[in-house]
């Protein structure tokens, strides 16, 4: 059963995510990025963009190189080649979610995305996934 953690309170979702996925990449995982087009374009570029040290690999899921490429990016349901970690930037549930190990659902601080967030929690929780969450604000010690 895919187990599901919801990371809230994130100041800049993209940025969150980069680092996110940078953790993911160094520990050997693979994952994909479910959002909408107009995000996953701005995380395309924040990703080339957020260190000068680190290079974490990714193209689009429908990429010819998708199956050798670490972080794939989709803002459709799609069959990939991973299932180790799903990265939800979107407000919708992903139909795809019970094909991966582990969802991250990365909810920011605006009221509209908390509110979003709500509605996916209820839905995994009536279906019996394990829930786990973060607060991140509590965790960077910026209070929430």
């Amino acid at each position: 059963m895919t187990r599901i953690d919801f990371h809230f309170n994130a100041p800049d979702k993209l940025h969150y995510s980069c680092r996110l996925l940078r953790k993911i990449h160094r520990a050997g995982q693979r994952a994909v990025v479910y959002a909408p087009p107009v995000a996953l374009s701005a995380l395309d570029l924040e990703l080339w963009a957020f260190s000068p040290t680190d290079f974490i690999p990714h193209v689009a899921a429908h990429d010819p190189l998708a199956g050798a490429t670490p972080i794939l990016l989709c803002s459709e349901p799609t069959d990939t080649p991973h299932s180790d970690v799903l990265v939800n930037l979107a407000a919708q549930t992903p139909s795809f979610f019970s094909r991966f190990e582990r969802l991250i659902e990365v909810v920011g601080q605006d009221d509209q995305d908390r509110a979003a967030a709500r509605e996916r929690w209820r839905f995994y929780k009536e279906r019996g996934y394990p829930l786990t969450s973060f607060d991140l604000a509590a965790a960077s010690g910026a209070g929430a």
